[in-house]
């Protein structure tokens, strides 16, 4: 019998490099309220908690929270337009993805980005693949709280036991941990191995070959 049934990626560090085009948004919003640039680098770090703390944390220390709505909202316009312009898929993973589906193994997303973001870049790299891709939504908590994890479980009817949850960072390691699935987390992402070894995830892989071979073992 096969040990999974689902597996739940995260989207940003783990099935698509998006850091650039982040980063490109958030400065373009900076630069309209005459605010400094961040690096590549602090974007990096700012990033997994969703978009609004993107801009919470590349704005300056003590930016009054009328002028983050601001800042926010200059930020979502810009990147609705701009979130394909340097996005792409790692190396190796649409082969996985492929290989999954033809083992028969259902696939989703679940991510922080909001909710157009998750499905224009669905729909633009890997169309077709999904059975479900969720984003953040009014009224709905954000990871690393698992309400989106258990709308997925909900909407294809696979219990927890099930099912395996993958990214690339804390935030989904303790997601995986709040809905109280397996977890493995993948080193190509946004955090680098040092980092998420230091949180202790149960299963830690490579690359898309390693993290194959531990989904079908």
């Amino acid at each position: 019998m096969k040990k999974y049934e689902l597996a739940i990626f995260d989207l940003d560090g783990t099935i698509l490099y998006t850091l650039e085009d982040l980063k490109n948004s958030l400065n373009y919003a900076l630069a309209a309220r005459d605010y400094p640039p961040r690096t590549l680098e602090e974007v990096r770090r700012f990033v997994g908690n969703g978009v609004r703390m993107l801009v919470e944390r590349g704005a300056p220390a003590g930016t009054a929270p009328a002028e983050l709505d601001q800042l926010y909202e200059i930020f979502h316009r810009h990147y609705h337009q701009h979130d394909l312009d340097t996005t792409r898929p790692y190396e190796g993973v649409p082969e996985l993805l492929e290989k999954l589906r033809a083992d028969g193994l259902r696939l989703a997303v679940v991510s922080n980005k909001v909710d157009y973001g998750v499905k224009d870049l669905c729909r633009r790299f890997y169309p077709g693949v999904f059975d479900a891709a969720l984003g953040e939504r009014p009224g709905v908590a954000k990871k690393p709280a698992p309400d989106l994890v258990n709308a997925v479980l909900e909407e294809l009817g696979i219990s927890r036991e099930k099912a395996v949850y993958i990214g690339d960072s804390e935030v989904d390691i303790q997601t995986a941990r709040n809905a109280g699935m397996d977890e493995i987390v993948v080193s190509w992402g946004f955090r680098t191995a040092e980092e998420l070894a230091a949180r202790e995830p149960k299963r830690m892989v490579p690359s898309p070959a390693a993290l194959y071979a531990a989904l079908t073992e």
